[in-house]
Order: structure tokens, then sequence, then C-alpha cells
């Protein structure tokens, strides 16, 4: 993408679950790229498997998950072949994760304070004092009032908003290469969140730091990617540019999923629905898994899964029967 260097390479990454009842094929055979300072937005419902992607960069998968298959390739190795203690230092310093929900990633027994200048001195290797200038840096980069004070509050004397500050302090402590947030506004109300996405927009800028962002809710992503990738039982669907995403959707899926979504730069009498229910992802066959619930599936849906191929230049979609290319949105003028 404009000559930016690639930062992080997936090839064909395959998770699956072992249940009793059967595989459960939450990815499966996604391949994508992050580069320097580029915002890659993850989208899709609840069970598309946008968090296990980003779970199995981190190998963060536990049993009875397991990554089958694939290559997670950061500068230069393939990341799922390293061994864990190597991977242990990468994690956190190289490659940062912002989890949805800040409690869980916060230790309510330890301050503020501790909890950062842990994660400075393990990867940095800074002593005391000098861990302590950075986390104070790192509170007031993120905008916590009194910075110096707030060290010795514990999580619980945080609003969530600003729980969610700090745990973005933490993730760019170590100014890392590549960070990942995982719905991080979703706990939050609207205007908090907001706050929280442009702050986010900020600091990557500041930091030149690749991101991706998984988000269900595509009024979030609009304002932040440069590259969106859809995501629909297990598989991308589509990935192009967040203007082809918004503007010429061409699978069907994605352009349903645009017009359930209320938007301030078009008029619609009324939302539409997508009927049917997402896939059960137990044994799920080896065809499009949107098949059940697509007005334009043909004959050859039923037999076969089609590629992801290239419709246009940095456009990329998986279906048989593509909607006809369109301005689907009018632009802001």
């Amino acid at each position: 993408m404009n000559g930016l260097a690639t930062l992080l390479e997936v090839k064909n990454l395959s998770t699956w679950f072992y249940m009793e009842e059967g595989i459960v094929k939450a990815v499966n055979d996604v391949s994508f790229s992050l580069n320097s300072n580029e915002v890659l937005g993850i989208v899709g419902e609840t069970g598309s498997g946008k968090s296990v992607t980003v779970k199995s960069i981190m190998r963060l998968i536990k049993p009875p998950g397991k990554i089958v298959s694939g290559e997670i390739i950061y500068k230069g190795q393939d990341i799922l072949k390293i061994p864990e203690k190597e991977m242990h230092r990468i994690r956190g310093k190289e490659i940062a994760m912002i989890f949805q929900d800040p409690m869980m990633s916060l230790n309510p027994l330890y301050t503020i304070g501790d909890q950062l200048m842990e994660t400075i001195r393990y990867h940095l290797g800074y002593d005391k004092r000098r861990a302590y200038l950075r986390a104070v840096e790192m509170l007031e980069l993120v905008g916590i009032p009194e910075p110096e004070k707030r060290m010795n509050n514990y999580p619980f004397e945080f609003s969530g908003g600003m729980r969610q500050r700090v745990v973005i302090a933490i993730a760019l402590s170590c100014n890392p290469s590549v960070l990942i947030a995982d719905e991080p506004t979703t706990a939050l109300d609207v205007t908090i969140q907001a706050q929280i996405l442009e702050l986010m927009k900020e600091l990557q800028k500041e930091f030149k730091t690749g991101l991706i962002f998984i988000t269900h809710d595509l009024g979030v992503i609009a304002s932040m990617a440069d590259r969106i990738m859809v995501m629909y039982g297990g598989r991308q669907v589509e990935i192009g540019t967040s203007d082809q995403i918004f503007y010429s959707p061409r699978h069907p899926y994605t352009k349903m999923l645009l017009r359930s979504v209320p938007r301030v730069d078009k008029r619609l009498e009324k939302l539409e629905s997508i009927p049917g229910q997402p896939p059960r992802m137990v044994d799920i066959p080896p065809v499009c898994p949107f098949l059940p619930r697509c007005p334009r599936r043909v004959e050859r849906c039923l037999k076969e899964l089609p590629e992801l191929s290239e419709i246009e230049e940095n456009h990329y979609v998986r279906c048989f029967n593509p909607v006809e290319e369109e301005v689907s949105l009018e632009r802001n003028s």
C-alpha cells in the first residue's frame, strides 16, 4: 500500500476448536497484511472469527482451540514457530493488545502505577526511577489528569473510560510496532467512546504504529481505517480500502451489513435487516458460509467455495456472483 513497509503478514491462518459436538472452524484460511502506520479494520457479526484471528496472532489460543495451519510473519520470521519465551518478549513490547474490558486487563490488587512500571521495566529494562517517569509521561499522554497523583490509585478508583485510557497507556508504553485493539470501546457510553477513538487515532499517528482494529460497528471503523476486512463464518469475504468497502461494496454480505446500519450521509426510509441467522460453526460445510442467507446465490454456490479474487486494484471478494459495481452511498461533498 503506497510503498509502505509490511509489518505483519498473515498467511492461510486456520484456528479450530475441537469440541465434543464437532470441530468449530472459528478461523478458516484467512490471509492479510498490515503495513507500517496503517489502520486495518476487521468487521463482522459476533462469531465471525475476528477476535480469534487476533488472539491467534498473539498466540493466546488455549485448548480446546488450536492453530492448525498458516503462517504469521513478523520481522521476517514465523512467530507461530518461535519458542514461547521469545513470544513472551514480543508480546507486549513489539505487538501489544487492547482488550474490550479494561477490568480484565488490569489487576485490581495493584496500583495503576505499579502495573505500568512493571510492563516498562520488564520490556525496556528501565530502572525504577526511569520507569516511573515513563509511566507518568504515558498517563499524561492519554489524558489522565494529575498523572503523578493517579499513579497511586487502584483500577476501581477510575471510571470505565479512564481505565481504558490506562490500558492504552500500558499498550503503547513500550512503543510497539503493531497494536491490536479488540472492540476497545464496546463497554463505554457513546460520548466516552468517541473520546477514546479520537485518542487512539491521535496516538496511532504519533507513534506511527500499525493498528488492527476489531469491531462489529461499521460506524466506528468508518473514521478509523485505511483498509477494511469483512469476515463472516470464520472466513474473510471482502477486503479493500475504506472507500471501496463503504462506497462500492461487492460482496452481498458487506452490502447488506452497510444497509442495516444508520448513516448520516445516506437517506433511507428504513433500515434493512439481514434475514436468517449466522451459521452454526460446528463442522461447517466447504461452501460460502453466507450461502443460506444470500439473495444472490447461484447454483455453483451450492457445490464449491469461491476463491478470494481481486475484483479491482487492492479490492478482493470471495463471491461467484458479486454485487454490480456502483457507488452505493453518496460521498460527502
